[in-house]
């Protein structure tokens, strides 16, 4: 599992997280950035400017802060992040309180799901908090809720496969460089998306990370389109089968509230 270093910088976490706000949201002043930090104003300020100072951040007109030119976003076309994560937290809050598990919302870029919130857990062994982080589509459970979304020819465009034939890590159509599995990896991805449309959610025991499971399900908007995907994260040693039923129960419950929500937002 995930720990913080034992002698951990609060003002370098601050910073990467920062970054991370960032990249995920395009622009954020001083007081969303100390909001979200949970910080002073002034703290957000001169964290701010020390990321202009080194080019991982400008200032704009506005007093605003948007990405440096050190500091590449390649969110894409993606939904507005800012208004999904404000329409998602009352969800993910409730959600984390009835199953008192960490909830977490991602969205997939490509072959890799950006974790765009988390609503920690409050027992004593848990999963942490997971927003900035990128892993790997095919091995995350919301990846897999949002790839199971895509037909196999866009699979394909995704993802190359060893010994197929085909230019190993190669770019797709859209331009992208396709992320390379062996035979092995890319026959389990369709068998865990096979399972996944039986189920109807994603599974991830320890794929991503020892002693972690997860699992996660599609959030599709007012056009039917899967956008995010919401995930439950467990320490292993609490994920069993009928502990599993409840997670998937009480998530699809969450997700079927909040796409009731999103239905009002047109730009999602």
């Amino acid at each position: 599992m995930k720990n913080k270093p034992a002698y951990a910088l609060g003002s370098v976490d601050n910073a990467l997280l920062l970054l991370h706000l960032l990249r995920d949201h395009g622009k954020t002043t001083v007081s969303e950035a100390a909001r979200e930090l949970g910080i002073a104003r002034s703290t957000a300020h001169r964290l701010l400017a020390m990321l202009v100072y080194r080019d991982f951040a400008v200032q704009d007109s506005d007093h605003g802060y948007l990405p440096g030119p050190f500091l590449s976003s390649t969110f894409g076309a993606g939904p507005p992040v800012r208004e999904l994560r404000g329409v998602a937290q009352p969800h993910m809050d409730a959600l984390c309180q009835r199953v008192r598990e960490t909830v977490n919302l991602t969205v997939r870029v490509g072959t890799e799901v950006r974790f765009l919130a988390s609503v920690e857990s409050a027992q004593i062994l848990h999963v942490g908090d997971r927003r900035g982080t990128i892993l790997p589509a095919h091995q995350a459970s919301g990846g897999k809720a949002l790839l199971a979304e895509l037909p196999r020819e866009r699979l394909r465009e995704l993802y190359s496969v060893e010994g197929d034939g085909a230019e190993e890590g190669g770019a797709g159509e859209d331009g992208a460089q396709r992320h390379v599995l062996d035979a092995a990896e890319w026959a389990k991805l369709l068998r865990d998306l096979d399972g996944l449309r039986v189920r109807g959610y994603a599974v991830n025991h320890e794929e991503t990370e020892e002693g972690v499971s997860a699992i996660g399900v599609a959030v599709r908007n007012g056009r039917g389109k899967a956008v995010a995907a919401l995930s439950v994260a467990v320490p292993s040693a609490r994920f069993d089968s009928g502990r599993m039923d409840l997670l998937a129960r009480e998530l699809r419950r969450s997700v079927g509230e909040l796409e009731r929500d999103l239905a009002d937002f047109a730009e999602l």
